[in-house]
């Protein structure tokens, strides 16, 4: 397990709202969400009267949850025992998915869904069938993926790194995925609802990244790290790692959700960061905060990188992170039952 010192020169904790590009309805599937804009079937007739909708329809840009679908994990959730903690269990409260690279594709089926092509490159670790028309119910039927544990059916991306010199990509040789509690207490904290998308960072944002930036890649390695690196690229953005350091990024995502919608219309609006007295009167859910710790089996150059969001500006500042959640809705409960709530360390699998 990498070694990682979380501090202001290794988390994102942006919070601002832009996304990739315009904000464009996702598609949502029957089995999680209410859609939001599909007309109806011209063969359809209008309803009685007495007749009343599930949900009220969807505002352009936000996917409703489908109230019953959340009821039945909250209930089961609640339902759910804790299972026994073996001896010797660490108490930081927190379990993870490790994945490796899957694939590269200038795809977003959050920000641009049905749109391939539309968005600069991106490169995806877990679900193998991700693309740009990708929709919750095909995370839930193709499963293959290159996360562990398997029930993890979850998709996340980021932005292509790559080498400013040989203009060739630098794909990621880890990644993992923790989901934690990053406060001092886990009160009230609930799963994670099945089909959630959300994004963290700015891709947007075009600043410098120094030494003791926020935000930047930093260097780590199994042990004591240098964070900043024993030098920095030409144009001061970038670290060259010593040995046997290699590059990181680590990015946070938001804790607290509105428990109404799995998406809106610049994809954080339903979710928010609280704090260790607990989450904002809008966005009343406590969940598991994910935090992407991404390795790259490099050490740096005098050249430096680019990501493929800010191919011009050479700097770390428009890293960001998306998450289509799909885990099987039991397995997320246990996790978040045993590993979080109760405030002790689990791996893939369960307890450490």
């Amino acid at each position: 397990m990498v070694a990682v010192v979380v501090g202001a020169v290794a988390v994102h904790l942006n919070g601002s709202s832009s996304s990739d590009g315009p904000d464009l309805a996702s598609k949502a599937a029957p089995i999680v969400a209410t859609a939001s804009s599909a007309a109806p079937p011209a063969t359809r007739t209008t309803p009685p009267a007495s007749t009343k909708p599930a949900t009220k329809p969807a505002e352009p840009g936000w996917i409703p949850v489908d109230p019953k679908a959340w009821q039945a994990q909250v209930a089961a959730f609640k339902a759910r025992k804790t299972d026994p903690v073996p001896a010797g269990v660490g108490d930081k409260p927190e379990f993870r998915a490790d994945c490796t690279y899957s694939h590269r594709l200038a795809d977003d089926p959050i920000v641009f869904p049905g749109l391939p092509g539309a968005s600069h490159m991106h490169s995806f670790v877990g679900n193998k069938a991700v693309d740009a028309a990708t929709t919750a119910a095909d995370l839930i039927k193709f499963t293959a993926s290159t996360c562990k544990p398997i029930v993890d059916h979850s998709s996340y991306w980021v932005p292509t790194l790559y080498d400013a010199a040989t203009r060739k990509p630098v794909e990621t040789t880890g990644f993992r995925v923790y989901y934690r509690s990053i406060r001092n207490n886990s009160t009230g904290t609930m799963p994670i609802p099945t089909g959630l998308r959300m994004i963290a960072g700015d891709a947007k944002k075009k600043v410098p990244t120094p030494r003791g930036a926020q935000g930047q890649f930093y260097c780590a390695f199994y042990g004591p790290g240098d964070l900043d690196g024993i030098a920095r690229s030409t144009n001061g953005n970038w670290p060259i790692c010593g040995e046997p350091a290699t590059l990181h990024f680590m990015l946070q995502f938001p804790d607290c959700w509105d428990g109404k919608n799995l998406d809106s219309p610049n994809h954080k609006d339903h979710i928010a960061y609280g704090s260790d007295s607990g989450c904002p009167k809008d966005h009343p859910v406590r969940m598991p905060a994910l935090t992407f710790d991404i390795q790259y089996g490099v050490k740096g150059t005098a050249q430096g990188y680019y990501l493929s969001s800010d191919p011009a500006g050479k700097s770390a500042s428009s890293m960001h992170g998306d998450a289509f959640l799909m885990w099987d809705a039991d397995a997320m409960n246990k996790r978040t039952k045993d590993c979080v709530l109760q405030r002790r360390t689990c791996g893939n699998d369960g307890y450490l």
